[in-house]
């Protein structure tokens, strides 16, 4: 009998094992995709209604779903020719820009993803805009909030579940979830870890030199998002820490990201 558990946790273990696109970090995630993506379609939606989105006949809505979609292609082929294609198996992308002065941005599980006009100056160009989206979806493909939001249901207790604590914590379960994705992230909880903003900040250079935009200008938008603080930090910034290490990082993977360069 214990022999036939111990077995069920192995295999359940190996399961829930995978290794990151690009970096080839390994990683634990004890939630399913399915579970995370159908959470996110909720989210989102009551996201929406809250925040009415920019119509599509709007610039920037405009320069968000094209840059977006460019970025969603690149990002896609990657994975097919390098044998992980499942990492957006079930994605339907959506891209969304809502009037709010907030710093922000971010990508759900499915590839649901929203803009902030607050960070738009602060992008200032195309480049700069792919740089954001780029680490955004990046964020989503590797399951860094699937990571986290793991970590925070294991804190809750052995044998937890995301459908026991769905049942007993409904609150906490979403402020969990939305913590995860840099949304509500005020509070704190729940913030990316240094080796998931490398991470993502590798993979979204890939995406974007891929996709046309040239990656030598992502050290240069973090320098403008970290001389956004003037004493107070913004809110891209709470979850997504910028500093002189962040941009002597990207210079070192520069090279790389390069050789996957296409100029439009």
């Amino acid at each position: 009998m214990r022999r036939g558990i111990a077995l069920v946790m192995l295999v359940a273990l190996v399961a829930a094992c995978a290794r990151v696109p690009i970096t080839g970090r390994r990683q634990f995630n004890l939630l399913s995709e399915g579970e995370m993506m159908a959470m996110s379609l909720t989210a989102y939606q009551d996201f929406l209604r809250e925040h009415a989105p920019l119509p599509p006949s709007d610039q920037r809505v405009q320069k968000v779903r094209r840059i977006g979609g460019e970025l969603a292609a690149a990002a896609t082929e990657y994975l097919q020719a390098h044998g992980a294609r499942d990492r957006v198996e079930g994605f339907q992308w959506e891209f969304n820009v809502v009037d709010d002065a907030t710093v922000n941005a971010w990508c759900m599980p499915g590839g649901k993803v929203v803009v902030y006009t607050g960070i738009l100056p602060v992008t200032a160009t195309d480049e700069g805009l792919a740089v954001v989206m780029g680490h955004e979806i990046a964020h989503a493909i590797a399951r860094h909030g699937n990571e986290r939001m793991s970590q925070g249901i294991a804190l809750q207790g052995v044998g937890m579940t995301l459908e026991v604590m769905t049942d007993q914590k409904p609150g906490l379960t979403r402020d969990l979830f939305l913590q995860s994705f840099g949304i509500g992230s005020q509070m704190g909880m729940l913030a990316f870890s240094r080796s998931h903003e490398t991470e993502a900040d590798k993979m979204g250079l890939v995406f974007m030199a891929m996709a046309g935009y040239d990656p030598r200008s992502a050290p240069d938008f973090w320098k403008r998002m970290a001389a956004q603080g003037n004493g107070g930090q913004p809110e891209f910034l709470s979850t997504h820490p910028s500093d002189q290490r962040r941009v002597a990082d990207l210079q070192a993977y520069m090279p790389e990201a390069l050789r996957f360069y296409k100029p439009r």
